[in-house]
This record gives C-alpha cells, structure tokens and sequence, in this order.
C-alpha cells in the first residue's frame, strides 16, 4: 500500500500538466498524448493479465529456483553422508590395516623366535656330533696306543725272555704266559 501511494504522488508530482504550458487537456498539447498513450497501454496491459501472467511466471521462476535450492540442499546432505561414510569406512581400513601390521608383527616374532630355538636344537646336535666324533676319535686314539704299547710290551717281554732263556730251554709255561698277557691285554 505504501508503495502505491509513493509511486502516485510521485507521478502528481512530475506530472506533465505541470510542465506543459497551455491547456493541458488539448489534443494539441502532446504532453496530454503521452499520457492517453501511456493509460491506453496501461490498460492493455491489465486487460490482458500481463500482470498476473508475469507474476506467475515469477512465481514459476521462484518455485524452479526454490526446487534447485531443495535439490542442491538434498544433494548437499547425499553428499555429506556420503563423505561420513568414506570417513568411517576409512577409519574401519585404518583399524584393520593396523590389526594386519599386528598379527604380521606377531607372526614374524612367532617365526623368528622358532627359528631361533632351531638353530639352537640344530647347534647342539652339531655340538653333541662333534663331541661323539671327538670321544670316538679319542676312544680309537687311546684302543691304538694301548695295542700298540701292549704289542710293545709283548715284543719287548718276548726279547727279553729269549735272551736269558736260551732257545732250547725255554719252556712251554713261559710260552703260555705270554700267549695269555697278549690275549688279556688286546
């Protein structure tokens, strides 16, 4: 209401009959023309509903542009929902890679302490190998020193013998005494 009033006072104001000089209603005064002509189209104008036409079509326009509003706040939420799914299902990624790099850990622990009671079972088996090799060694060692220091023995109780008992008196209970030193001792 206000701005009808405004618009009408304004147009008093400024009116052509003010500027005009002469009768103002006169078909001569072209000033009173315009305003015949401007009225006749005002009238067209609201005899063919241009008003309401144009302000449909700026309610149209309004309802278009709310629709895209309602559309780009819809999409606008997808989006957001969306974005917080990629966010937890990126968290839950996170959570199980971590588990993964865990159980990895875990394992190669497992692996390597395994390996290691392996090695250690593998080296004492060695160790005991070698300590049979080296006994057996040193039981053979000591087997060949002893006959060898009894076939010594043997020989060097023979000589001796043979020198004080002259060839033919020896006789055969030294010989059997021998025989058995040399059976006893190998």
């Amino acid at each position: 209401m206000k701005r009808i009033s405004a618009i009408a006072i304004s147009l008093l104001a400024a009116s052509p009959a003010v500027a005009a000089s002469g009768p103002f209603f006169s078909l001569r005064n072209t000033d009173f023309i315009v305003l015949i002509a401007f009225l006749v189209f005002i009238g067209i104008l609201v005899y063919f509903k241009v008003p309401s036409i144009i302000g449909g079509l700026l309610d149209k326009r309004a309802d278009g542009i709310r629709n895209d509003l309602d559309e780009a706040r819809r999409l606008r939420e997808e989006a957001q929902e969306i974005y917080a799914n990629y966010e937890r299902r990126q968290s839950e990624v996170k959570v199980q890679a971590d588990e993964i790099i865990a159980n990895a850990r875990r394992e190669a622990e497992a692996q390597a302490a395994k390996a290691k009671d392996d090695l250690k079972i593998s080296i004492e088996r060695r160790l005991k190998a070698a300590e049979d090799q080296i006994a057996s060694a040193e039981s053979d060692a000591v087997r060949a020193v002893r006959d060898r220091a009894v076939q010594t023995s043997v020989a060097v109780a023979a000589e001796l013998l043979a020198g004080q008992v002259k060839s033919g008196q020896r006789s055969a209970g030294i010989d059997d005494a021998i025989e058995d030193v040399a059976r006893r001792l190998n």
